[in-house]
């Protein structure tokens, strides 16, 4: 996977910032607790979005499905000067209950359409590292063919018809 700059080096601390949120200095998991305390917090998080977006971003983590693969991908290649605008993209995801509000909220702030989107493909990437059970196994799902194994004319096909997509909603299209 070829990752923009910006996703490359954001994702490393995305993944760094999770880590840290693992476990306590005895070693218990309490990932669980601490997410429940950012989104108790994030109001008081807001500030950071554009300076350190990885650390309000976690309030997130786990809370986000995945519709549209495809644009998720795309948007993992992409600076953020050439996003689309989040109204291209609400329907390439979906957040649970708790993380809507968050949504909603963070939209009303300046650059609250660059962190959400930012936020999606840090999820996003996060799971295709590996590192979310849920979303390896949508990797999986996604990526076998109907007998149990790749399928290369299936993903050219879903990769022609991802970059359409990104195309029709202001992405350079791939060669």
């Amino acid at each position: 996977m070829s990752l923009s700059y910006y996703f490359e080096d954001l994702s490393k601390a995305y993944k760094a910032e999770l880590e840290d949120l693992q476990s306590d200095s005895e070693g218990n998991d309490i990932l669980a607790k601490r997410l429940k305390d950012k989104r108790n917090q994030f109001k008081l998080l807001m500030p950071m979005i554009e300076t350190a977006p990885e650390m309000v971003a976690v309030a997130f983590h786990g809370d986000i499905n995945f519709i549209n693969l495809q644009a998720l991908y795309l948007l993992s290649t992409a600076d953020p000067e050439d996003f689309p605008a989040w109204s291209e993209l609400v329907d390439a995801v979906q957040f649970s209950v708790d993380t809507q509000a968050l949504a909603d909220a963070v939209l009303l702030e300046t650059g609250g359409e660059r962190f959400l989107i930012t936020t999606i493909c840090l999820e996003y990437l996060h799971g295709k590292t590996g590192n979310s059970h849920r979303a390896a196994a949508d990797d999986e799902e996604h990526d076998e063919g109907e007998n149990g194994r790749d399928d290369d004319d299936d993903e050219r096909d879903l990769d022609e018809a991802g970059s359409e997509w990104m195309s029709e909603q202001g992405f350079d299209r791939r060669d």
